[in-house]
């Protein structure tokens, strides 16, 4: 990874002019779910062209960023039936956020993730520019980057770490359309970012509590909102804390978790 490496360190080397924030001047701090906040950490990186796709996906190179057929984004089952991640953390900072990220996760799913010993695929999580992560296992040394102090809430923790093991964000799901409407004018020229994917939805209902859903204002040019919920166009969308109980329930069913119930 010393390419990507290089790449990202040329955005503090850099004079970067007058940036429009992508939430901050709509969003008060206080009101911020996950992807607001990764959003306002990644503005520079986005405005400068860096390839993350929907604001914080890292494309593979092998593998469409959003596309994972099959197995092919998920982490191997053990024969004990659970779902070993490794991983590795920067002595940057304490790991109590990452680690109450992971937590969120393990305590109520098969998934557990493991410090690294000598697993082959595992997860490096560092303190890079920018809040962001690969889709799925790609194999490897794998980087998750929570810049601190920008990255350090245990929601984004929880969101990138469900980026790694193969989750979207919920907008981008297949029937979306049934459940949100997207206003296109509002948004800046990052249209992409709000494409409709045939996703598998593992039969759950569309969740607006999901910590990976966007925010109301995400990627908005004028401080007018990009997403607005339906029927009730009130209702909250995205949070902070982490996993909703949608979030849990689709992991324990994509990594066959059996005795886990969500409900």
């Amino acid at each position: 990874f010393h390419g990507e490496q290089c790449r990202l360190l040329q955005y503090i080397d850099v004079n970067i002019p007058f940036l429009i924030s992508l939430t901050e001047h709509y969003v008060k701090p206080e009101d911020m779910n996950a992807m607001d906040r990764i959003l306002r950490v990644n503005q520079r990186m986005l405005s400068r062209g860096f390839p993350l796709r929907e604001g914080d996906i890292l494309s593979s190179g092998s593998r469409s960023v959003i596309t994972c057929l099959g197995d092919s984004c998920r982490w191997p089952r053990s024969v004990d039936g659970f779902v070993y991640v490794p991983y590795i953390i920067s002595p940057i900072y304490g790991e109590i956020t990452v680690e109450t990220g992971m937590l969120d996760i393990s305590s109520a799913t098969c998934v557990k993730f493991v410090p690294r010993t000598h697993e082959a695929n595992f997860l490096n999580i560092q303190s890079r520019t920018g809040c962001w992560s690969y889709l799925g296992m790609i194999g490897g040394s794998q980087t998750v980057s929570l810049q601190s102090p920008g990255c350090m809430w245990s929601g984004v923790a929880a969101h990138e770490l469900m980026h790694a093991l193969g989750f979207v964000h919920e907008q981008s799901r297949s029937d979306r359309d049934h459940h949100v409407s997207i206003l296109w004018e509002n948004i800046i020229e990052s249209k992409h970012n709000f494409k409709k994917y045939e996703t598998n939805n593992l039969n759950t209902a569309y969740d607006y509590s999901s910590v990976m859903h966007y925010g109301r204002y995400a990627f908005s040019e004028d401080g007018g909102p990009t997403i607005i919920p339906k029927p009730d166009p009130y209702t909250p969308i995205g949070q902070r804390d982490g996993p909703s109980l949608t979030d849990i329930h689709k992991i324990n069913i994509l990594y066959n978790c059996g005795r886990y119930s969500s409900y």
